[in-house]
């Protein structure tokens, strides 16, 4: 797999559906081997199994887009500890996951895949050209 943006998630931005400037955008760390990514049909944070969730962000802060890339601030994860992360996912927190959007896949990033310790985990996101993610 590849870094991608959710089907169902680009269908909500051409629609207006999904803010992710002004929504509560949060990352969680994932395990494959719990979680087989479907990007086509996969869209709320309740198709991803329970026990692949390894830890949850808090909301991502500082976000904007520009000439189609998204970008926040770097985010830390407190005191993971679980099993070996894969993938980070981001979506939309709107309280309950069967409302909550998935947006983004990543598995194709420097530090992953990544083996919590009990320690805080930092994402720091790309800095070049794509940032998070680019339309």
């Amino acid at each position: 797999m590849t870094n991608a943006v959710y089907s169902k998630a680009k269908e909500k931005m051409l629609q207006a559906g999904i803010d992710l400037v002004t929504g509560d955008v949060k990352a969680i760390l994932v395990d494959t081997l719990n979680y087989y990514v479907d990007l086509e049909n996969h869209d709320f944070l309740d198709d991803i199994p329970v026990v692949a969730i390894t830890a949850t962000s808090p909301v991502l802060t500082n976000k904007s887009i520009a000439g189609g890339v998204f970008d926040a601030d770097n985010i830390t994860f407190t005191l993971v500890s679980g099993n070996e992360s894969e993938a980070i996912i981001l979506y939309i927190d709107t309280g309950t996951e069967s409302e909550s959007p998935l947006i983004a896949y990543i598995d194709t990033a420097t530090g992953l895949p990544i083996t919590p310790n009990g320690g805080d985990i930092v994402i720091e996101w790309d800095n070049g050209a794509n940032k998070i993610f680019r339309l």
